[in-house]
């Protein structure tokens, strides 16, 4: 009997001690709250495309061009990624005049490309039509005039090779670069004496810069009723044993923009080289 009153005395004493005690009310659980999306490095695919009139595009825009292209995106002019649509050369920073862009091969390339691996797509476009091989050089400041989105002209002088550098570096702040597309050579045509040379230059330069010694570099042949492709394109086949990582893709079949006396392809034929240009990366980018 004692033992069960004491019980009774000790627990008394320690329900009193409690009642004494502040009893603070459990704390709501927070969870640790969610970063805002970012856009994270790797989530894009990258793509370079550089070159002249043909890479610029002037095949004939119709109605829908310009809607946006299914999982494909572009670097703007700020350096911000948008929605890809035609013309794709128009946030090119060395482009002449707007009217003179128009369908090129990223259109085909990119569709293609998306289509067979569900990859989102971030193309760097920045073509300058006639422009010649020498102008592609390292530092290579060339004069022009530029209009700009609002209509304003003015002269810039900027370095076609530079550009294309720092657009991709920050191209590559959203994805790895993945290739390279090239297509130039009209200018080069007539005297094509020492272009490998210069391509080879070309080419190291850009891997060595944007930190991607294996990239995939793709040429295209200039069109095959040109006057001078029995000249030039017999340069651009012998790429896959003068640069590594390199192939190059065929101009037969491609339709003409005008006539013979026109370097340039039609919509059509921009759109059909862009597609091989897609099959060349498959095959070396993505084993397809």
């Amino acid at each position: 009997m004692k033992r069960f009153l004491s019980l009774i005395v000790a627990t008394m004493v320690v329900l009193g001690g409690c009642a004494n005690q502040k009893m603070e009310p459990p704390k709501p659980h927070k969870p640790t709250p969610t970063p805002p999306p970012t856009e994270q490095e790797g989530e894009y695919d990258v793509y370079l495309l550089i070159g002249q009139s043909n890479m610029a595009g002037r095949g004939t825009m119709i109605a829908g061009d310009e809607q946006p292209i299914e999982g494909v995106y572009i670097l703007n002019t700020e350096g911000n990624v948008v929605p890809a649509t035609s013309p794709l050369n128009q946030y090119s920073t060395i482009r002449k005049e707007m009217k003179h862009q128009q369908i090129n091969p990223g259109v085909g390339f990119s569709k293609k490309v998306h289509a067979a691996t569900g990859r989102k797509i971030l193309l760097v476009v920045n073509a300058r039509g006639g422009s010649n091989i020498n102008e592609w050089a390292k530092g290579k400041a060339t004069t022009f005039d530029y209009t700009n989105a609002a209509g304003v002209k003015s002269s810039v002088s900027l370095s076609f090779y530079d550009e294309a550098v720092r657009r991709t570096k920050q191209a590559q702040e959203y994805g790895e670069l993945k290739g390279i597309l090239w297509h130039q050579g009209e200018s080069n045509s007539s005297n094509p004496t020492g272009y490998m040379d210069k391509l080879k230059t070309l080419v190291s330069g850009l891997r060595g810069e944007l930190n991607a010694p294996t990239v995939p570099f793709i040429a295209g042949e200039i069109a095959p009723w040109h006057k001078n492709k029995d000249k030039f394109n017999p340069i651009i086949h012998t790429i896959t044993t003068e640069i590594p990582y390199s192939d190059w893709v065929s101009s037969e079949g491609c339709d003409m923009l005008i006539d013979e006396s026109d370097p340039h392809f039609g919509r059509n034929g921009q759109l059909l080289i862009g597609e091989r240009y897609a099959e060349k990366i498959l095959k070396m980018v993505y084993g397809k």
